[in-house]
């Protein structure tokens, strides 16, 4: 009896404190936890503007972007004409450290055309992210591709470079999106990025939306007050950009 009465209590001290836990937000709130904070990941670079490659031994070499070869949609090699000596150049991605380039004319209108087709994105996103007219970073970053094949280099594209010392986040070029309806028209809903590779401390990882209540503690665990303003159980995956923000934000503070 006193057996079946500890489980008992446990029970309903394991109930509380996941009330405890839960937190109800507002819609003024969740329409601002939703708003997608991260740089959109552009397919090809400018040809008319002048990008910046620097490799692992400091070298800086600058010039006009006319190709970037990629597999499976990571990089693997970069010609640029050197913009003093007009010399062809060609990088393997294997020896550059770091790379900013800007996104073509082509691939800004492609992003636009997708979101004023999707009415979520129209409320969520930001069409200057879209449109930018700054360049894109992207680092040489090791990590294992989807955490299934060995570690390996990849320049990868810091798409939250605002809010980056803490946790970086990177553009999945394979990423999928959530599906959403249409009836003729934009579609209803959708379009939600699942995954991004991530990184914190020395530890780069491919995250899915179905996997980020599991490492949920890691990402923001460590940081108390955060963790009881935004407990994992009343929080979406919806609300990935604005959380790493928002964590960013309230560790440095």
């Amino acid at each position: 009896m006193k057996f079946k009465a500890l489980l008992l209590a446990l029970s309903v001290t394991g109930a509380f404190t996941f009330a405890q836990e839960k937190v109800k937000f507002s819609k003024e709130q969740i329409k601002k936890m939703e708003q997608y904070l991260f740089n959109e990941g552009f397919p090809g670079p400018s040809t008319k503007k002048i990008s910046t490659i620097i490799l692992k031994d400091g070298t800086v070499n600058k010039g006009f972007c006319n190709d970037i070869e990629t597999k499976k949609g990571q990089i693997y090699e970069i010609s640029i004409k050197d913009s003093a000596t007009k010399k062809q150049m060609v990088f393997n991605a294997d020896n550059v450290s770091e790379m900013y380039i800007y996104p073509s004319k082509l691939a800004k209108v492609l992003k636009v055309g997708k979101y004023m087709s999707n009415i979520r994105s129209m409320s969520t996103k930001k069409l200057s992210k879209n449109t930018t007219s700054e360049n894109i970073q992207f680092v040489n970053q090791t990590v294992s591709l989807k955490n299934k094949k060995d570690d390996k280099e990849f320049l990868m594209q810091l798409i939250n470079p605002e809010f980056s010392d803490v946790i970086a986040v990177y553009h999945d070029p394979r990423a999928k999106e959530t599906n959403g309806v249409s009836f003729g028209g934009p579609q209803l809903g959708g379009g939600v990025i699942k995954s991004y590779y991530v990184k914190k401390g020395d530890k780069v990882m491919w995250l899915h939306k179905d996997d980020f209540e599991d490492n949920y503690d890691f990402l923001f665990g460590d940081n108390a007050e955060f963790m009881k303003k935004y407990p994992k159980k009343s929080v979406e995956w919806d609300y990935f950009s604005f959380l790493v923000n928002e964590y960013t934000e309230m560790t440095n503070g």
